[in-house]
């Protein structure tokens, strides 16, 4: 099963996403999203709501619940 870390870096990348962009539109710091990528840290409920938003996913998808 693919974790939250690993699908998060995907979509961003696929959307060509720098963490720097991704940081200004969550209000976080770069290392921020590096931290959640890397799995050190996590985002919130409402950051999370925002990333699944964002980038047009249900949050199962995006934790790494279901597949598609």
């Amino acid at each position: 099963m693919i974790s939250f870390r690993e699908r998060f870096k995907e979509l961003r990348l696929e959307n060509n996403v720098t963490q720097q962009e991704m940081g200004k539109l969550l209000g976080v710091s770069k290392m921020a999203i590096s931290h959640w990528e890397s799995g050190h840290s996590e985002p919130s409920i409402e950051q999370l709501i925002y990333i699944a938003k964002y980038f047009s996913v249900s949050l199962d998808y995006l934790l790494g619940v279901q597949d598609t």
